[in-house]
C-alpha cells in the first residue's frame, strides 16, 4: 500500500490528483493523508470539498487528515512507500528540521522508522532561497528520494521549483531499488 500525502501548493493538486489516479489504475492501493490546508481550505483553483471527494473516490478510502489518525502509519500500519505530492517548502523545512505539527510530517516520521522509502514532490516557490539547505539535507538522508523538478518560472519566480509529475512513477520505481532518480534538477521549463 502507498501512503499519498497532500500539503498546500494550491496550484499543483489537480496535477497531483491526476498522477494518484494513474497510480490507481494501474492497481496500487492507496491510503490518502492531507494536512489541513488542503483539507478544509478553498482556493481558486478547487474547493475543498472537491479535492476531498476526488481523492476518496479514486483511494476507495477516507482521508487521514489529523496527527492521531497519522501517527500509527509505520509501527501498526506498514506502507511500502509513502509519497508526498506536493510537498510545500514548510513542510520540506519541517521534514529536514525533524518537526512534526501536521498530519503529513507525523505520517512521513512514523513512515521513515519502517525503513521504507519516502518519494517528495516538491513544489515551493522558495527551494533555490531558504528552502536549498532542507532539499541538501533531505537529499543525504536515507530512504528520502526526490521527484526530479525544475524551474517553472525562472524569470518570474527565479527561486520556484516545481516536480515533473510526469516522473512520480519512475521516481518510486527508483525508490524501491534504493536508488535517486536523476538528474534530479532538469532543465527549466520553456
Amino acid at each position: 500500500m502507498i501512503g499519498y500525502c497532500f500539503c498546500g501548493s494550491f496550484c499543483t493538486i489537480g496535477k497531483s490528483i491526476a498522477a494518484m489516479r494513474s497510480l490507481a489504475e494501474e492497481g496500487n492501493e492507496i491510503l490518502p493523508v492531507m494536512n489541513d490546508s488542503v483539507y478544509s481550505t478553498d482556493t481558486r483553483f478547487a474547493t475543498a470539498e472537491s479535492v476531498r471527494k476526488a481523492v476518496t473516490d479514486i483511494c476507495g478510502k477516507e482521508i487521514i487528515h489529523s496527527i492521531v489518525e497519522a501517527e500509527p502509519l509505520g509501527p501498526v500500519t506498514v506502507l511500502d512507500m509513502m509519497v508526498i505530492a506536493p510537498c510545500t517548502g514548510n513542510t520540506l523545512a519541517k521534514l529536514a528540521a525533524g518537526i512534526t505539527d501536521s498530519p503529513v510530517t507525523m505520517a512521513a516520521k512514523a513512515h521513515l522508522r519502517s525503513g521504507r522509502p519516502l518519494v517528495i514532490a516538491l513544489a515551493t516557490n522558495d527551494a533555490l532561497s531558504a528552502n536549498l539547505k532542507n532539499i541538501g539535507t533531505l537529499l543525504s538522508r536515507k530512504g528520502v528520494y526526490f521527484v526530479p523538478m525544475t524551474q517553472d518560472d525562472p524569470e518570474g519566480k527565479p527561486s520556484s521549483l516545481v516536480c515533473d509529475f510526469s516522473r512520480l512513477k519512475d521516481t518510486m520505481v527508483s525508490a524501491f531499488a534504493g536508488r535517486q532518480i536523476q538528474p534530479v534538477f532538469l532543465p527549466p521549463k520553456k
